[in-house]
């Protein structure tokens, strides 16, 4: 039954507290970083892996964009599984559900590997690109790994499915997993041991994740901020919560979008600056 107060979104088929709006056609264009400054942190990225520092590392930029909407008007008009609009100052609408618990059972499923759905064939390509496969392998195992601090019984329940995501005027292909544990049932007095044990997602961080995480400080040489942290709802019963992905943030006056992807040592710097790019979008 729909609540008192929320709208219903027959897109995204959800439920929020905000009507959904459809009053502007945003017209995104991108300041860009260069291919150059990019591929220095790239091989720097690299140069860690070639000497067994990190195996696997969300390595993201911030992109200036001009927009003819306000952050609220963004919030408004874009359609996520998961919103979120903060004091004028930043707005999320991320596709990545971070954790899910309900009846003592928590789950959590990583999004890894992107294609446009336009390419020939895009599905069996993706699934079957190596890079993209052990970039993905391993996310899960950290994951898994991760819920295994607090949960028992910790299984992949499937592994490697297509989302489809839909990115402006294109349609991008996201492959997930999803992985499952019990928790004890007094979870609920928990909640906060259960969550700082996991971040941050390892998803946007990388594996083994204390030294990822240095890499990544030392490489991207700009502050994410509150982007590729995570937000949610709690009830007293169910906890839902997602990944700060797809992500614009208001400096001074500028507007600043944060992405980026996954890198592993079979990489190629192309690929991924193209990418980071092709995240830079409104979900409409």
């Amino acid at each position: 039954m729909k609540e008192k107060n929320t709208a219903y979104c027959k897109k995204c088929t959800k439920y929020s507290n905000w009507p959904f709006s459809k009053k502007k056609n945003c017209t995104l264009k991108k300041k860009v970083i260069s291919l150059a400054r990019y591929t220095v942190a790239f091989n720097r990225v690299i140069k860690e892996m070639t000497e067994g520092n990190t195996y696997l590392i969300n390595l993201t930029f911030p992109t200036e964009i001009e927009i003819n909407a306000s952050l609220l008007d963004i919030f408004l008009v874009s359609q996520a599984p998961f919103k979120l609009y903060f004091q004028n100052k930043f707005v999320t609408f991320s596709p990545e559900r971070f954790i899910k618990i309900e009846n003592n059972q928590i789950k959590t499923y990583p999004m890894k590997g992107t294609i446009n759905a336009l390419v020939p064939n895009a599905i069996e390509k993706i699934l079957a690109d190596e890079k993209e496969k052990a970039e993905h392998t391993m996310v899960v195992d950290l994951l898994r790994n991760d819920l295994s601090i607090m949960a028992k019984k910790v299984t992949v329940n499937k592994f490697r499915y297509i989302d489809k995501i839909k990115a402006g005027d294109k349609t991008l292909l996201q492959v997930s997993s999803e992985i499952s544990g019990i928790l004890e049932k007094n979870w609920h007095e928990k909640i906060g041991d259960i969550l700082f044990s996991l971040l941050p997602a390892g998803s946007i961080s990388g594996t083994p994740k204390r030294k990822t995480i240095e890499i990544i400080n030392t490489v991207e040489g700009y502050q994410r901020g509150f982007f590729t942290g995570i937000f949610g709802y709690f009830d007293g019963n169910k906890l839902d919560s997602a990944v700060m992905i797809r992500f614009i943030e208001k400096q001074g006056d500028k507007l600043i979008y944060k992405s980026g992807g996954g890198i592993t040592i079979d990489s190629n710097v192309t690929n991924e600056y193209k990418e980071m790019l092709e995240k830079i979008y409104i979900p409409r």
